[in-house]
């Protein structure tokens, strides 16, 4: 996963990351990246993880990667996103995931060292091909559900004096000694039903990136309009995630499915169009991210 991040900073591009919940979602995102034939990383949150099950997603996504995945194109990473605890943290790394993001936005920077230090103590000594999990850290309060919204969510940084400070951010990292690092730069979990998200701070995270040195990871941008996305990119972003965009289009999907086939019982005739959404949605994101 490092080998691929750092491609994709040497390339101006970024990889795709979205996450999970059920085998539909899997599916849409594992065909997009195989047309592309890209790498591309999968997150499940805490809940994501109760709902499919730690090991059995970890499984899922071997499989993908044993019939399709090869080196320098396509390929499946697996994210342990948004982790609050540190026995989840340790949970993940037993499992085996390519990275785990220990989520310490919410705490104040003091502490948010401390715990992220801890949870690095925690995942270094397991180790996944011979190489050691990646660890992301996250810097600023941005929200935490993946929703349709109508209102920025209580407590997130959008005003410009509470986003990620490039000082605070050098302080994190090199105190820390995260591989990657989430901050807040205008980025809300969750899209908004009838319009694009606030604009991004692009100079923000060019700033930021200049004093950090290590990839910079971009939360929460369903929403957020093409043209951010690239200059964030092009700033210094070097993986995005998506989530909500996905969830929105499954269920349109399904609600296609439904409305076409009132009578049908069986799960897996009941998702076809579900399926093609989210494919559309990932190939299109993985287009933007990746310039093609």
């Amino acid at each position: 996963m490092k080998k691929a991040i750092e491609q994709a900073e040497k390339n101006k591009t970024a990889i795709g990351h979205f996450n999970i919940s059920n085998l539909e979602q899997l599916k849409a995102i594992a065909a997009a990246a195989l047309k592309l034939n890209l790498p591309v990383a999968i997150g499940v949150s805490e809940g994501e993880r109760d709902y499919i099950g730690i090991h059995q997603v970890r499984d899922l996504v071997d499989s993908i990667n044993k019939e399709n995945g090869h080196d320098g194109g396509f390929w499946l990473y697996l994210n342990a996103d948004h982790t609050h605890s540190l026995d989840r943290v340790g949970n993940a790394a037993k499992a085996g995931f390519d990275e785990i993001l220990f989520d310490g936005g919410k705490l104040p920077l003091e502490e948010n060292i401390k715990q992220t230090k801890l949870a690095i103590k925690i995942a270094r000594p397991f180790k996944l091909w011979g190489k050691r999990i990646l660890v992301e850290g996250e810097l600023g309060y941005i929200g935490s559900a993946s929703e349709v919204r109508k209102d920025i969510p209580e407590g997130a940084a959008i005003n410009p004096e509470d986003l990620t400070k490039p000082e605070d951010a050098a302080r994190f990292v090199k105190e820390t000694g995260v591989d990657l690092l989430a901050p807040a730069v205008g980025n809300i979990h969750g899209m908004f039903a009838d319009a694009p998200d606030p604009a991004l701070d692009i100079d923000r995270i060019r700033a930021i990136k200049r004093v950090v040195k290590i990839p910079l990871v971009l939360h929460g941008a369903s929403g957020n309009t093409d043209g951010d996305l690239l200059a964030a990119i092009d700033a210094g972003i070097s993986m995005i995630h998506i989530s909500t965009e996905l969830r929105v289009a499954w269920r349109k999907g399904l609600e296609d499915d439904l409305k076409e086939k009132p009578d049908e019982v069986a799960p897996y005739k009941l998702t076809p169009d579900a399926i093609a959404a989210m494919e559309e949605l990932v190939e299109r994101k993985l287009r933007l991210f990746n310039r093609l």
